[in-house]
């Protein structure tokens, strides 16, 4: 029988670790566990994400096949979520692969440092 692992944390590389910290603490309300220029992490006391100083790491275009992971999320207001991501630094795509007709779907970002991430709405 192959030894069970639980998941310790997620760990993203980026430029600012401290930057990218703060950037995930606003849209989680995750507390900021550890802070500095080399290594920064969040989280809820269950799951977490640590952030680690990576200096000449450069973000994927999107849409294409470098991506290697991403992040979901849910938010009860979708619209609302992504204008204020968007406003602590954020960007969004042109490449929206979520959005129906109708507007209902995901949303796709990317954080501060490059990194995707959608913005899902609640379960219905």
């Amino acid at each position: 029988m192959t030894t069970k692992a639980r998941l310790l944390a997620v760990t993203i590389d980026c430029p600012e670790p401290k930057k990218l910290a703060a950037f995930y603490h606003e849209i989680t309300g995750w507390e900021i566990q550890y802070s500095e220029d080399e290594y920064a992490a969040i989280g809820d006391g269950t799951n977490s994400i640590y952030f680690g100083r990576v200096l000449d790491r450069k973000p994927v275009v999107w849409p294409s096949p470098d991506k290697q992971f991403h992040l979901d999320f849910r938010v009860p207001d979708v619209e609302r979520a992504v204008a204020e991501y968007v406003a602590l630094g954020a960007t969004k795509p042109e490449f929206q692969p979520g959005v129906t007709a109708d507007g209902v779907g995901w949303i796709v970002l990317q954080d501060p440092a490059g990194h995707l991430f959608c913005v899902c709405p609640e379960k219905s």
